[in-house]
Parts: structure tokens; C-alpha cells; sequence
């Protein structure tokens, strides 16, 4: 694990986390945090080092605190002491962000290998349990609320996608509604974000074309998102205004189902 931080020169609305940060919509939901006044972790894996360091001189460059973690969500020991870290170098963890995930190999059911299966649940269910169940705790300690945020999918609402993918999304809808039960009463709300096609990383270059043309197709909007999309949703997920919202699944998928 690695760590790299900064303290801010200014007033700060306390700290965040954001996991799988360095890219596509974890990169745009720490930058708006730190926008509206955050001071922001942002963690990936080795992989994506350079580009969380990209990532945190952009925030610093707002005057706003930020540090690297390196750290894999799916392994207890690593989350655990990854966010027993951000609460003590900044005194408290405010906002946990569990938007760390992969997507599953295209191939049918009958065809799914129970390597794929284990690797997808493992980052996408298992590591926002992880996230969910640690930043919990640390806030419960904390005694003052926090928000907490995990990353569903408009294919975690019906069953379109690769079935590992579907199944890990359809768990974060399970794992939040658990969750924002027994973490409310002490003013902690737990909800997660159901998005459509947005224009990531994750897309791939092979088999993008196709994809986007048909989400277009499907969206009354005739458009794909955006990761500022996203982030604009967290924001106001994270704000006094949200207090009253909990256990939901938001979607926010362009029209391609109502729900």
C-alpha cells in the first residue's frame, strides 16, 4: 500500500474516499467533491499509481487536501486499515464513495467460468461490503453522521448484462438497503447509484462502436452518460439536502427503463 497526502490551507467540509479513483467516473466523482469542498482519498490499485498522482495534484490544485491509497478493495485487511489510515491522518471519515469495480467477460451463462465469477463479486460485491462495513464503523465511532455511497448498475435493476456483472450490482442494491438499516439511527444514509452506459474507459475500444449505438437506440434521449453525470449525483447525495434519503438505488441510465 501506498500513501501520499496534503493538508489543506483552507476550511474543509471534512473527508471523503473514493475507490478505483484514476479513471471514468470514480476520477470525476473526487474531483467534484473537491469542488464542492472536501478533502478527498482517492485509492486504486498499483496499477493505476501515476494516475491517482495525476489525480491528486488536480485536487491539490483546487486547495484541497488530498492523498493516494493503494490498496485492493476485495481484501479485508487492506480496506480495513486503509480506512482506519484516512480517518487518522485527517481526523475523521466523512464520505465513503465504494465506486471501485470491474466488468465481466461477455459470454453466455453456460459459458461464465467460476474464475470470472469470483473476480467480479469479489471487487464489485465483496469490496463494497468491505467499504460499506468499515466506513460504517468508523463513522458510528465518529458519532457525528456521515454518507455513504456504493456503485450499482442500471443492468443490478434487470438482468442485460454479463451474469457475473449483474449479479454483483444486484448484491450492492442489497448490501445498501442492509446497511442504511442498521447504520440510520446514527444519522448515517447509505445509497447507491444505478447508471446506464457512460463514457468510460470500461467501454473498450473493440466493442464500443456497438454498444453506444445500441444504448442510443434504447435512451429516449438517444445519448450515453457522462461520468460528470455521476458525479453530480454524488454531490447532492453527499449534501444537507440528501439527510432524508436512504437504502435507495438512484438510477440514472438515460431513459432506458423507468423505474
Amino acid at each position: 500500500m501506498d500513501f501520499l497526502g496534503l493538508r489543506p490551507t483552507m476550511s474543509s467540509k471534512g473527508t471523503a474516499l473514493v475507490t478505483g479513483a484514476a479513471q471514468g467516473i470514480g476520477r470525476s466523482i473526487a474531483l467534484r467533491l473537491a469542488d464542492d469542498g472536501f478533502d478527498v482519498a482517492v485509492n486504486d490499485v498499483s496499477n493505476n499509481s501515476e494516475k491517482l498522482d495525476a489525480l491528486v495534484d488536480e485536487i491539490q490544485g483546487k486547495g484541497r487536501a488530498s492523498f493516494k491509497y493503494i490498496a485492493d478493495v476485495s481484501q479485508d485487511e487492506q480496506v480495513r486499515a486503509m480506512i482506519s489510515e484516512v480517518a487518522e491522518k485527517h481526523g475523521s471519515l466523512d464520505v465513503m464513495v465504494a465506486n471501485a469495480g470491474v466488468a465481466g467477460i461477455m459470454v453466455p451463462f453456460g459459458e461464465v467460468s467460476v474464475e470470472d465469477w469470483d473476480r467480479v463479486m469479489n471487487i464489485n460485491s465483496r469490496g463494497v461490503f468491505l467499504c460499506y462495513k468499515y466506513a460504517g464503523n468508523q463513522m458510528v465511532k465518529q458519532g457525528r453522521g456521515g454518507r455513504i455511497i456504493g456503485a450499482s448498475s442500471f443492468v443490478g435493476q434487470q438482468g442485460i448484462g454479463p451474469a457475473p456483472y449483474c449479479a454483483s450490482k444486484f448484491a450492492v442494491r442489497g448490501l445498501t438497503q442492509a446497511a442504511a438499516r442498521d447504520f440510520g439511527a446514527h444519522g448515517i444514509t447509505v445509497n447507491c447509484y444505478a447508471p446506464g452506459l457512460i463514457d468510460t474507459p470500461m467501454l473498450g475500444a473493440v466493442t464500443r462502436d456497438a454498444v453506444v449505438d445500441q444504448f442510443t437506440k434504447m435512451s429516449p434521449l438517444k445519448q450515453i452518460g457522462e461520468p460528470e453525470d455521476i458525479a453530480g449525483l454524488v454531490s447532492y447525495l453527499v449534501s444537507k439536502e440528501a439527510k432524508f434519503i436512504t437504502g435507495q438505488t438512484i438510477s440514472i441510465n438515460g431513459g432506458v427503463f423507468f423505474t
